[in-house]
C-alpha cells in the first residue's frame, strides 16, 4: 500500500478488502477485546484473565507477553494495540503491593481511550476449581444486574454500561430456547461487585414451559471498586451517535404505551347513517295489515291500521 497525502491506495486486492474491512460501516462488527497482562502479575491474576478470555471467545485477543505500561498514566500503548488489532475493548491486568490482584475494564473510541474501571480482585474461584459441564465457546450470555446502585451510583453506572458491552456478544435477530444456557449475574452490595456465572439447566415441569435450575459454573469474583477514569458527558453523547440511516422513522398516527403495546389512529370520513345496514329482528318486522307513515317534521313514524 502506497500513501499520499493522507490518503491510503492499496496495490493488491488483499490489502484493499483490508483497507475495507476496517472502514466506517453503518452496522459496525462484534466488538473485539484485546486481553493483556501488565510487567507484575501474579498466579490469580494470570488465571483470571485466561478465564475471561474464555468467556469473551472467539471476539478476544489474548497477549501473553507481558507489556510494561501503566493505563491510568499512559495509554498510548493501548491505543497503538487497539489500532493494530482493530479491537475496541480491553482487559488489563496487573499485581503490586499497593494495589493487588488488579483489573482494569476500558473501552475506546476512535482508537482513544474512553472509559477505564480499576477493580480489585478480593476473593476468586477459577473455571477449573468448580467440576461441572460448561457451556460451549462462543455462546451468547445473559445478563442480570441486580443491586439500586447501579442504577443511582453515576461510577457503576459506567461500569455496567461497560461491562454489557465487553460481554453482550453478537446481536442476533431470534434465539432459540435451548441457546438461552448461559447466564452472567452482577450484583452490587455494600460496596463490592460480585460476578457469577450459571448455566442454564431445562428440567421436566409437566407442562409445555420447562423448569429452569441455574448450576453454577465459574467463574466467581468478588470485586471492589477502585480507580476510574470516565469520559465527559460530551464525549460520551458522541460516541453514542448514531447515523442517520440506522435512526427509525417516525410512523405517522402510531403510538406505544408503557408495556409497548401499539396503538394506531384511523381516519375515517363522515358516514351516512341512514344507509347503515343493521340487523333485522322479528320484533322490527312490519304487521301483516299496517302502514307506516312518516311525518315531516322529524318526529317518530306512526303505524296506522288499515281496516278493510
Amino acid at each position: 500500500m502506497t500513501q499520499l497525502d493522507n490518503v491510503v491506495k492499496p496495490k493488491t486486492r488483499r490489502s484493499k478488502r483490508f483497507l475495507e474491512s476496517r472502514a466506517p460501516k453503518l452496522t459496525e462488527d462484534v466488538k473485539n477485546a484485546m486481553i493483556m497482562k501488565g510487567g507484575n502479575t501474579s498466579q490469580t491474576i494470570t488465571q483470571a484473565l485466561k478465564d475471561l478470555y474464555s468467556l469473551k471467545k472467539p471476539n478476544a485477543v489474548l497477549y501473553k507477553k507481558k507489556n510494561i505500561t501503566r493505563p491510568f498514566e499512559d495509554s498510548t500503548s493501548l491505543e497503538f494495540f487497539s489500532k493494530k488489532t482493530d479491537c475496541s475493548l480491553f482487559l488489563f491486568g496487573s499485581h503490586n503491593r499497593k494495589r493487588p490482584n488488579n483489573l482494569i475494564f476500558g473501552r475506546l473510541f476512535d482508537f482513544h481511550v474512553l472509559d477505564m474501571i480499576e477493580l480489585g480482585i478480593e476473593k476468586y474461584v477459577s473455571l477449573s476449581e468448580i467440576k461441572a459441564s460448561k457451556c460451549p465457546e462462543g455462546t451468547k450470555p445473559m445478563l442480570v444486574f441486580a443491586g439500586e446502585a447501579f442504577d443511582t451510583d453515576n461510577e457503576l453506572k459506567r461500569l455496567k454500561s461497560l461491562l454489557i458491552d465487553f460481554f453482550r456478544g453478537p446481536t442476533v435477530s431470534a434465539v432459540r430456547l435451548a441457546g438461552l444456557e448461559h447466564v452472567l449475574h452482577f450484583t452490587a452490595l455494600d460496596g463490592k461487585i460480585f460476578m457469577r456465572s450459571y448455566r442454564c439447566l431445562l428440567k421436566k415441569s409437566g407442562c409445555r414451559t420447562p423448569r429452569i435450575e441455574l448450576e453454577e459454573i465459574g467463574p466467581s469474583f468478588d470485586f471492589v471498586l477502585r480507580r476510574t477514569h470516565l469520559a465527559s458527558d460530551d464525549l460520551y453523547k458522541l460516541a453514542h451517535r448514531q447515523p442517520k440511516a440506522l435512526k427509525p422513522k417516525k410512523k405517522k398516527n402510531i403510538s406505544h404505551d408503557a408495556f409497548g403495546t401499539k396503538f394506531g389512529r384511523v381516519h375515517m370520513q363522515k358516514q351516512d347513517l341512514s344507509k347503515l345496514h343493521t340487523r333485522k329482528m322479528k320484533g322490527l318486522r312490519k304487521r301483516k295489515g299496517e302502514v307506516v307513515s312518516e311525518e315531516q317534521d322529524g318526529q317518530s313514524p306512526k303505524v296506522a291500521k288499515v281496516e278493510s
